[in-house]
């Protein structure tokens, strides 16, 4: 594992793409703050990119260098999950604009699992997650459901849980409005 998390860093840092496993379904992965490797991932997906991505982090901690005011409520909510949950918030900033929405806004999901938590430790930056799929095709469950396209188009694809089976639900997501407003978007 710790092979692939170096390789997978070394890629994204010279702003290279890559499929990988997240605490939910595989992901399409790279640098959350170089637009160019962004653009490539809205490419891959064959997507525009007025859909906003979201990013995984490691810790709590480092919501706050991506989001201008965290909301109170956002430390409970993280704290008591007992499942994935993504987080919308107001306010991104030290992210590539293009992975933002519209109004400003980013998704993001504080990762407990080993691969993907490690991951964002060791690249010391938030990294992209949207489902290893061409937009407007189903989100692979496991490895073996992600189309060819989708692999030949990556420049790294991790070896780690390639031979899971099983079908991981997509995270929770919830929007944080002004005044503490919680809107949810998917349970």
């Amino acid at each position: 594992m710790t092979e692939d998390i170096k390789k997978a860093c070394q890629v994204m840092s010279e702003g290279g793409v890559i499929l990988y496993p997240t605490d939910t379904i595989w992901g399409i992965g790279c640098d959350a703050t170089n637009e160019e490797a962004v653009r490539r991932v809205y490419e891959i997906k064959q997507r525009v990119n007025s859909r906003a991505m979201l990013v995984l982090v490691d810790s709590p901690v480092k919501v706050d260098f991506y989001v201008q005011d965290v909301p109170d409520i956002a430390w409970d909510l993280i704290e008591l999950a007992d499942k994935p949950l993504t987080i919308i918030y107001s306010g991104a900033r030290n992210l590539a604009p293009n992975l933002l929405a519209e109004d400003g806004s980013v998704g993001i999901r504080v990762t407990d699992e080993a691969f993907s938590q490690q991951l964002c430790r060791r690249f010391r930056k938030a990294v992209v997650s949207t489902s290893a799929n061409i937009s407007g095709q189903p989100s692979p469950g496991n490895f073996s459901e992600i189309s060819e396209e989708v692999k030949s188009a990556v420049d790294y694809i991790v070896s780690y849980r390639r031979e899971e089976v099983g079908s991981p639900k997509p995270s929770s997501v919830i929007k944080l409005e002004k005044g503490g407003v919680i809107k949810i978007i998917r349970e």
